[in-house]
């Protein structure tokens, strides 16, 4: 169970975008942001006020890849495997980051919720290669060697 604070701020969001079906995506879009991840009671507890079904409200947050049902840590880590990074050898990358956060394909964030590290098919900056992206900066021309670099200055950032 949530706590109220969760809810209340829901429904804030509810009510900035409108308690229609339309304003679904909307809605989630801005919960996932507030909190790094979709909790599922809020996606029930959305449905109900927006007047939909459960499934509805699920089948249009499992249908898109950008939507997460799993907590994210404060340093979403996105490694581009697409064809331009991958070449460049973005698996050494991943592979850098996984060893040092001592995260694996199955375990994704670290104990601290401090990182997340996932893969994509392509972040759009191809020119930069390999590139990963940390929340919304891109960082280009990444290395083992500085992937390291950049964990200790989000750590002590953090």
């Amino acid at each position: 169970m949530l706590d109220k604070m969760y809810y209340e701020k829901t429904d804030e969001i509810i009510a900035m975008h409108g308690a229609v079906q339309s304003s679904l995506i909307s809605i989630i879009q801005d919960i996932q942001e507030e909190y790094r991840y979709l909790p599922p009671e809020l996606l029930s507890y959305v449905a109900k006020k927006i007047g939909i079904t459960e499934a509805k409200a699920y089948s249009v947050a499992t249908f898109y890849e950008n939507f997460s049902f799993e907590p994210k840590g404060k340093y979403l880590i996105k490694v581009c495997d697409g064809t331009a990074c991958h070449v460049r050898k973005s698996t050494a990358i991943l592979d850098k980051l996984r060893q040092e956060l001592g995260l694996s394909a199955e375990k994704v964030t670290t104990d601290d919720m401090l990182f997340t590290v996932e893969t994509v098919s392509c972040l759009g900056a191809c020119g930069l290669a390999p590139v990963i992206m940390v929340n919304d900066t891109v960082h280009p021309a990444m290395t083992p060697e500085k992937v390291t670099a950049l964990l200790k200055t989000l750590r002590e950032e953090a």
